[in-house]
């Protein structure tokens, strides 16, 4: 029997993309569509088995989808980032037949059953009767074939830099999370970790025979380019609430985000200079040769380097976790430097084996991002100066998600489509690519939006 096939419609693209990884995981076959007559328009001549309709379409509103699901007798869902609250809900079930109302950011787990209940059995062959559990009996669980493991997390071997390394300025608080216990605040000095800068390559003097070089990263086992799209992909795990992986790689650098239900929560990389006793020496708390002495120390006894540190009183236990905190925000905040690369997820809950997990609120890692890793240049391509702004129909995050400082929160108000980015900036009296950075953060927030 062929899988079935679901339709999925949302303008945003990473969403779609996430959600197609999930029902893919499910056995079934997925159809995504980012407009609201596209959708339709793939009800023939074979419907889909059900499907999932976001309820503001950039085309027309989701109901006109409805509309047509309902005369293809195809069982559906509703989501939305706008229309909230039980009398919505009631209205979508009322008024335009869906099974399920789901509002963003929503628990993907429970799309994904809502979907299965919608599909018939998953064979020809009649289904076997159920016997209705006793009361108060907790019904099985359902069964999900297991994960393939993902060759994808292999940072264990050490790449160096090809390209120089930005220097990094960190907040001086991490919430960190060790051994399930309950999250603690630590704060210290702010951290500023030294850029770094490779070191030149020899040139060879008579061209040799050489062994083959590393390989272009397969893309076809990835989703897709990274260019503009990492603050989408972050997003797209927050209204899903997924945990699961989103691997980053550019040429034979890697790194994962690991989140846990949308939350950003630990990250690693194959790059030596994001190694924590690396890590050390560039903010200034250990020294090269001492960094040495633990080398030799760690190799020899096949321990930790952090341990080895506290036991040589190079760090406190608390400093360690600190710093460990440190270097993983480092991590998670370099990825938004890059302006090419490959992504591909992952929904294995890789988090749950590290020791140590840290808070990184997804709004907050996003405007941090945008405002820390990128480049005027960069900026003046995504903004132009005739832009006009205003607040998004769909805001996938709360305005009180995002911390402002105190230019920031007088300029917003004046964000209101009326003027140009040119004269935002004449407002704010403050340099151009600051303002940039600051009203392109909440564009990627999908807080604000093009006029």
């Amino acid at each position: 029997m062929a899988a079935p096939t679901i339709l999925l419609v949302d303008d945003n693209q990473e969403l779609l993309t996430l959600l197609a990884r999930l029902v893919e995981s499910e056995g079934w076959t997925p159809v995504t569509v980012t407009r609201g007559r596209a959708a339709i328009d793939r009800l023939a001549p074979v419907p889909p088995a059900a499907a999932v309709v976001d309820v503001l379409l950039p085309d027309m509103m989701g109901y006109d989808v409805a509309h047509a699901l309902r005369n293809a007798k195809v069982p559906f869902v509703f989501m939305t980032g706008v229309f909230k609250g039980g009398r919505a809900a009631t209205d979508a079930s009322a008024q335009h037949g869906a099974a399920g109302y789901f509002e963003k950011p929503f628990d993907a787990r429970k799309l994904m059953d809502a979907l299965r209940a919608l599909l018939p059995p998953p064979s020809d062959t009649p289904a076997p009767m159920r016997i209705p559990p006793r009361a108060g009996a907790t019904p099985p669980p359902v069964r999900r074939a297991p994960a393939v493991p993902e060759p994808d997390f292999d940072v264990e071997v050490a790449v160096e830099n090809d390209e120089p390394v930005a220097a990094m300025e960190l907040t001086g608080r991490v919430v960190v999370t060790e051994d399930g216990k309950g999250p603690a605040v630590l704060r210290g000095e702010a951290v500023k970790a030294a850029p770094v800068v490779p070191p030149p390559r020899p040139r060879a003097p008579v061209p040799t025979p050489r062994p083959a070089a590393t390989p272009v990263p397969d893309l076809s086992r990835t989703e897709g380019r990274l260019e503009d799209n990492l603050p989408h992909l972050v997003t797209a795990f927050h209204l899903a609430q997924q945990t699961g992986a989103l691997t980053l790689q550019k040429g034979k650098v890697k790194k994962t985000l690991f989140f846990d239900a949308g939350r950003p929560c630990f990250a690693i990389s194959n790059l030596v200079t994001d190694r924590f006793g690396t890590f050390l020496v560039r903010v200034g708390k250990l020294s090269s040769a001492q960094l040495e002495q633990v080398r030799a120390e760690a190799e020899r006894s096949r321990r930790r380097s952090g341990e080895i540190m506290v036991e040589l009183g190079l760090l406190q236990e608390t400093e360690r976790l600190y710093y460990l905190a440190q270097q993983v925000k480092s991590i998670a905040y370099s990825v938004f430097a890059w302006e090419e690369g490959a992504y591909r997820l992952h929904f294995t809950d890789r988090a749950a084996h590290e020791a140590v997990r840290i808070e990184l609120p997804p709004a907050s890692l996003i405007s941090r991002g945008v405002k820390k890793l990128y480049r005027p240049e960069r900026l003046f391509r995504l903004l132009q100066p005739e832009d006009r702004l205003i607040p998004s129909a769909q805001p996938a995050y709360g305005l009180h998600e995002v911390e402002l400082d105190r230019w920031e929160a007088e300029l917003l108000p004046r964000v209101d489509g009326t003027r140009t980015l040119a004269e935002l900036v004449h407002l704010a009296h403050r340099p151009a690519h600051a303002v940039y950075a600051f009203l392109y953060g909440l564009v990627a927030l999908q807080i604000l939006d093009r006029a």
